[in-house]
């Protein structure tokens, strides 16, 4: 994503919203779990990483503070916006909203299709070149029969039909003033507003895979999407070691532990993370961790090294990646581990954005052996497997 300016080119306004009746279960279908984080997150994720895409603005149902918080936790987004009582007013809601920062372009899109391709997000702000609205649409490729009745009536010739989807882009002030024009109107998406208000909207082919989670047949073939795009499966390792020093205490995993001696270190010399953020820039052949924050820059002195780990963790994202494990081992005599082992692993799982169960933390001693055995530091080696799509192993 593109850092925000006083004028941004393009935001991105996602409709989350909806309470997914048809789907069901305890959550609406934008908060239910898809490979490991929300629907939305997921979405979210295609428009954070975009480069032309400056800012995002989420459109939420009036009780999902909990929800959305949790989903969206660690992204930079402007706050969200309450959404009305159908999707055109959640829209409208969201328009109204940004008129401070008063966009060129909006594209709008539904937190429950998790897949539009970032080509497809190029094309449709290309296309506001020659109109002032643009839709992704698959063209219609199956035979079309109208019925009443459980009976066949009549053929419908599927020349010139299409499929509409989301992103729809919109010149920002043709889509707003439309909207307010027909305000009131049960109308089925935002280029039918723009069409009511008299604007020309163009056509982008998309694909199939950009399709709307709906029902729970719909979020099983998600998954399984999800996961066969990400099967370029990478597996990184790292290994740092730090020394005592004077202190009070000693940075492990995020949390710092009561201890009568301090890690020496440039930053906050969290050994383990060190040794984890190793092991994912690893996994991504994208160089360590002195490549990315060297120890001679003056800006990390002192640094906490959780901001190093999300950086590691954003990488893997701006590639269409997940984290699907983390083994982290840290070796040593003392402090002891084990009373902490629970809440470092909560505190890696917190930092990556992901489950505990995908956190691995261990501990072990080298008998007494080298420095280690004899108390002057702690040694970590840590492993991460990532899961990247395909097309990033022939980047």
């Amino acid at each position: 994503m593109a850092n925000p300016t006083t004028e941004p080119a393009c935001i991105a306004l996602i409709v989350a919203a909806g309470r997914g009746t048809r789907l069901g279960g305890p959550v609406p279908k934008q908060y239910r779990d898809l490979g490991g984080a929300p629907v939305l997150r997921r979405t979210l994720e295609l428009f954070v990483a975009h480069p032309r895409i400056d800012a995002i603005r989420v459109v939420t149902g009036a009780d999902d503070d909990a929800h959305y918080n949790a989903a969206t936790a660690g992204l930079a987004l402007l706050p969200p916006v309450v959404g009305g009582a159908t999707r055109q007013a959640s829209v409208l809601n969201g328009l109204e909203s940004l008129e401070a920062q008063q966009p060129a372009a909006v594209l709008i899109h539904d937190a429950a299709r998790p897949f539009a391709a970032a080509d497809l997000i190029d094309r449709l702000i290309a296309a506001l070149d020659q109109a002032p609205g643009a839709i992704a649409a698959v063209p219609v490729v199956d035979t079309l029969w109208r019925a009443a009745d459980g009976a066949l009536e009549e053929l419908v010739p599927r020349d010139g039909l299409w499929r509409a989807q989301t992103p729809q882009a919109f010149r920002y002030a043709d889509i707003l003033a439309a909207h307010r024009k027909v305000a009131g109107r049960a109308l089925t998406d935002d280029a039918a507003v723009l069409r009511a208000a008299g604007g020309m909207v163009a056509v982008v082919e998309a694909a199939e895979a950009n399709f709307k989670i709906t029902t729970e047949t719909d979020l099983t073939r998600a998954q399984a999407q999800r996961f066969l795009a990400n099967a370029d499966l990478r597996v990184g390792t790292g290994f740092d070691v730090h020394r005592f020093g004077p202190g009070d205490g000693l940075w492990l995993c995020g949390i710092k532990l009561p201890f009568d001696q301090s890690f020496i270190g440039h930053s906050d010399a969290d050994v383990a993370i060190h040794a984890l953020v190793d092991a994912i820039l690893g996994a991504l052949g994208d160089g360590d961790i002195g490549s990315h924050f060297p120890p001679s820059d003056v800006r990390w002195k002192g640094a906490a090294s959780s901001q190093f780990l999300r950086h590691a963790v954003g990488r893997v994202a701006a590639r269409g990646g997940v984290i699907r494990h983390v083994d982290v081992t840290i070796v040593c005599e003392l402090p002891k581990i084990g009373p902490h082992r629970a809440a470092l692993r909560a505190s890696l799982a917190q930092l990556l954005g992901v489950p505990e169960t995908r956190v691995s933390v261990k501990a072990t001693t080298t008998e007494k052996l080298g420095f280690t055995g004899r108390g002057e530091g702690v040694a970590v080696q840590a492993a991460a497997t990532i899961a990247l799509p395909f097309e990033s192993s022939f980047v």
